[in-house]
């Protein structure tokens, strides 16, 4: 048994064909077969079966596959690791969070990194939901996500960064605007912008309401959110923003909801011990320049 039996394995689980493994490892499709042929001898179990739709995992090769795409994934991240204590600050950090986490929260942090370690390629990418952003990391598709809390995940390590309060995102023309505070009661007659279902964020407002609100517009983003609110064409439950000032948004206003509890977010991934010594570095960069 081989790394590189488990890592074709792996990725014939992953497409269901051993034809599509062989056109991207460039090689014919007999190699990919032998690769799976040699791993099954050696354990004394059938891996996968073949029909017309494919091929898919046994039960044996369901447990196998999921134990090797584990180790991959934590000795290609040694692997990056020990090229980048190698070769000093040069490297890359692979991020995976929504576009609103960048504006808000990562900004003086990814100028203070790059001031630091001007040579590391920084890779954003983005998702629509915390729950997308996780799979992304489990994948191995990111080493590091910024992302709402919700319920702990099997296989994520989390660090909190900060704590939002809740407030409700309305124009300053609105009667509401006039309201010192707005309890939760109150929400599933108020609020009418609502996060997707799959909103981690989402779910945990309804559980602290009771109870969904009526909303008939459904945004991605906070930001849309409160420009939707500006503009009067509804009323949405947001985290405060530090950004969120009068001054720069003169026809908005956040009328608090103390009663909630404030929302909770930060950074994810798959094991801090695991991670590369430059994207700790860039962790705690943005954590610092939050802090201050």
């Amino acid at each position: 048994m081989t790394l590189e039996d488990l890592r074709v394995f792996a990725a014939v689980c992953a497409t269901g064909s051993l034809s599509a493994v062989a056109r991207e490892q460039s090689c014919s499709q007999s190699a990919v077969s032998q690769h799976v042929k040699r791993l099954e001898r050696e354990l004394g179990l059938p891996l996968v079966t073949r029909g017309s739709r494919g091929v898919v995992p046994t039960h044996a090769g369901r447990v196998l596959w999921e134990a090797a795409t584990t180790g991959i994934a934590g000795i290609d991240a040694a692997t990056r690791r020990l090229r980048e204590l190698a070769t000093g600050d040069t490297g890359e950090v692979r991020i995976t969070t929504g576009a609103t986490s960048v504006r808000h929260f990562m900004g003086a942090g990814i100028v203070a990194f790059r001031e630091r370690f001007p040579r590391v390629r920084l890779e954003f990418r983005t998702r629509t939901s915390s729950r997308d952003c996780l799979a992304a990391v489990l994948a191995d598709e990111s080493e590091l996500a910024l992302v709402t809390f919700g319920d702990p995940v099997p296989g994520i390590e989390r660090r909190p960064l900060l704590t939002l309060p809740w407030a409700l995102a309305v124009s300053a023309e609105d009667p509401v605007a006039a309201r010192a505070t707005i309890e939760p009661g109150e929400l599933a007659d108020l609020a009418d912008i609502g996060l997707p279902g799959n909103s981690t964020a989402r779910a945990q407002l309804d559980a602290a309401v009771g109870t969904a609100n009526r909303a008939n517009t459904s945004v991605a983003d906070w930001d849309t959110a409160v420009l939707l609110a500006e503009l009067g064409a509804g009323r949405m439950v947001v985290p405060v923003m530090p950004a969120w000032t009068t001054a720069r948004h003169p026809a908005l206003r956040l009328v608090p909801i103390p009663a909630l509890p404030p929302l909770s977010a930060g950074w994810a991934c798959r094991s801090w011990k695991a991670l590369s010594p430059i994207a700790v570095a860039f962790a705690d960069t943005v954590a610092a320049a939050l802090d201050r």
